[in-house]
This record gives structure tokens, C-alpha cells and sequence, in this order.
């Protein structure tokens, strides 16, 4: 029997510091996250950032945090909730990170049943950070647990057609009535390490500025090139100029070199090059979190007002919008039932 597991990040099961840092422990402990040898992960993790970040992270979260789950968890459970009503095929919600795990979510899809799954990480585009870890944890936990599960990985969706149109028409419709004189695609930052690590060719990636618009296969797993396609087709989906936009990486942690140009730097200069209204939208994540409704939606719109803005508008995710829905419903059918008219379409 065949069944669907959906997995997005996770978040602490409250904004208690204790809470805080355990989940930092397993996230920031995990080796594709900050991919150094064990001994100094360690160190770094456990000796520094577990009694310095733990605080302040709280505290980032009580900004968005209301009752019952973080708002990445209670959004996910509502947009699986929705999904369930439109399949066929019993579907579960796991998260990377936190109480809410691949195991736990393995074990209630066994439980009913079913021998034979498709794992459906909710990243956009590939990243050694986000969609690699959940494949290798997967996989890791079939091997450990349940050693006769078969396991079927979606792929990254960045340029699929239909996850481009439903993210157009949502920021379309939130940018009605809004004058604005600038859209700022901010993705989650990488270190540029992880661009040369995942570039199979070991010498296409060069983040010169050029290596992305050379075809190479190096584009399936390069966070960078992805992150470009999906802000090119989504503007010619809206139709949009080349001085309507621009792009940036947000988030980054520790000094070493992370893609650029960085948000917090474009949030701060774009308001001395006379680019006072802005809308920023954050197509990373598929789904509304910590980085998006604190870093971006708060942090973001002081960084942009103090440097001389006047207004900012944050452009929430694709979270429980019913299209959204539909365009997975669609995946999930076509790729279970190997159905002739590919849904998925690259």
C-alpha cells in the first residue's frame, strides 16, 4: 500500500529556553547544516552557540509564536489536514528537526498500512542543509526501523511549471492595490562551501556571476542556480521589469562566506537609491517560520525604516492557499498512480 509523507524544518515545541536549545542541539549538530568534522561541530555547538543563542532565539520566537504550535508546525498540520481531504492515499506530516519526526511520521504511515512511501521534502530547491538531510535521515531511519519500507523521493520542484504559476498568482494577489517601486526575492542563505561541495562536476560553480547561466548538470543540485530560475520564470510569469526586482540571501550564522548580495545589506541601500516602497517575498520556504515572520517580516521592515524606507510589505508563503494545495494533490497522483499526463512538469 502506498502512502505520502510530507517533511518540512520543524521548530522547538515551545519558546521555553530549554526547548529552544534542544532543538538548536539536533539542527545545528547536524552535519549537513555546519558540515565540519565532528570534534569542532562539537565544540562550536555544544561549548558556544548552545549557551549564547538559545536566549535570543526564544525570544525571536515569542514575537511570532501565539498559542498552541509554532507557526511553521500549526500551518503544516493545516495544509496535510486539506491534502488528506483530497487524496486517496494516507499522507503524514514529519519535520526535520524537533519532536514532530521522520520516525514518528514512518511509523503512523506503517500503522495504516502502508509498505511503500513518497517522501516529499517542502523545499523548492536543493540544498545539502534542507532536502539532502531529509533524504539521508529517511533513509537513515527505513535502514534503522523498517528495513523492508520502499521510499520514493520527490524532486526539487523550483522551476515545475505549476508550483511557479501558484507562487505567481499569490504574489500577484498580494501585491494588488499595493504601489510599491520594488520586489525583493530575499531566499535563505548557504554558505558558498555548500555551492562547491554539491557541484558534481567539482569545477562548473564558481559564483562569478556567469556559472549559473551555463547549462551544466551542475544546476540540479545548485542552490544559487535555482534560486535564479525561480526569480526569472516568476517574473515573466508577472511580467515584470528588470529595475521591478532584485535578489538576496538572508540568515547567515557564523563569519564565513555566505552567497551575496546579503538582505539585511540590499534592505539598508535600497532606500539611498531613491527605492522607498517595498514588498520582499521569501520563495525558499513554502511555508511561513521563524526566518520569514521574524527575520524578514519584523527585523527586515526596522532595517529597511531606518535606513530611510517608507513603507514595507512582506509577502507571506504559499502556507494553506487551496491552489497550493491542488498543485501537490496533483504531484502526489500523478506520481503515485504513474499516471500518462505528467503533472510535473520541469
Amino acid at each position: 500500500m502506498k502512502g505520502v509523507l510530507l517533511v518540512n524544518l520543524g521548530s522547538p515545541d515551545s519558546t521555553k529556553k530549554k526547548d529552544v536549545k534542544r532543538y538548536l542541539d539536533e539542527f545545528l549538530m547536524d552535519e549537513y547544516v555546519l558540515d565540519m568534522p565532528y570534534w569542532k561541530r562539537f565544540l562550536l555547538v555544544k561549548g558556544i552557540i548552545l549557551n549564547t543563542r538559545p536566549q535570543k532565539t526564544a525570544e525571536a520566537y515569542r514575537k511570532i509564536w501565539k498559542d498552541g504550535d509554532a507557526p511553521l508546525i500549526e500551518i503544516s498540520k493545516n495544509f496535510t489536514k486539506k491534502l488528506k481531504e483530497n487524496v486517496d492515499f494516507p499522507v503524514e506530516l514529519a519535520m526535520r528537526y524537533g519532536s514532530l519526526s521522520i520516525k514518528k511520521g514512518l511509523e503512523k504511515l506503517l500503522a495504516k498500512g502502508v509498505n511503500d512511501v513518497l517522501v516529499l521534502p517542502l523545499y523548492p530547491h536543493y540544498a545539502m542543509s534542507s532536502y539532502e538531510t531529509v533524504k539521508v535521515k529517511t533513509e537513515e531511519v527505513r535502514d534503522k526501523f523498517f528495513k523492508n519500507l520502499k521510499l520514493d523521493f520527490f524532486p526539487v520542484f523550483y522551476k515545475n511549471s505549476n508550483y511557479i504559476k501558484v507562487l505567481s498568482k499569490s504574489i500577484k494577489d498580494q501585491l494588488s492595490g499595493y504601489d510599491f517601486d520594488y520586489l525583493l526575492f530575499s531566499y535563505h542563505g548557504l554558505p558558498e562551501r555548500h555551492i562547491y561541495k554539491a557541484d558534481p562536476t567539482n569545477n562548473h560553480c564558481k559564483l562569478d556571476g556567469s556559472c549559473c547561466e551555463k547549462p551544466s548538470v551542475a544546476h540540479k543540485t545548485c542552490y544559487r542556480h535555482q534560486c535564479y530560475e525561480t526569480t526569472k520564470r516568476v517574473v515573466e510569469e508577472l511580467g515584470f521589469s528588470k529595475d521591478k526586482y532584485g535578489i538576496s540571501f538572508q540568515s547567515r550564522l557564523l563569519k564565513d562566506p555566505w552567497l551575496k548580495p546579503y538582505t539585511d545589506h540590499v534592505l539598508a541601500e535600497l532606500p539611498q537609491k531613491e527605492i522607498k516602497k517595498i514588498a520582499v517575498v521569501a520563495p525558499a520556504f513554502v511555508t511561513d517560520c521563524l526566518e520569514t515572520l521574524e527575520e524578514m517580516a519584523i527585523e527586515g521592515k526596522k532595517t529597511f525604516l531606518n535606513a530611510g524606507g517608507e513603507d514595507f510589505k512582506y509577502l507571506y508563503c504559499l502556507n494553506e492557499d487551496e491552489d497550493w494545495v491542488k498543485v501537490v494533490e496533483g504531484w502526489i497522483n500523478n506520481r503515485i498512480k504513474k499516471s500518462k499526463t505528467d503533472v510535473f512538469i520541469s
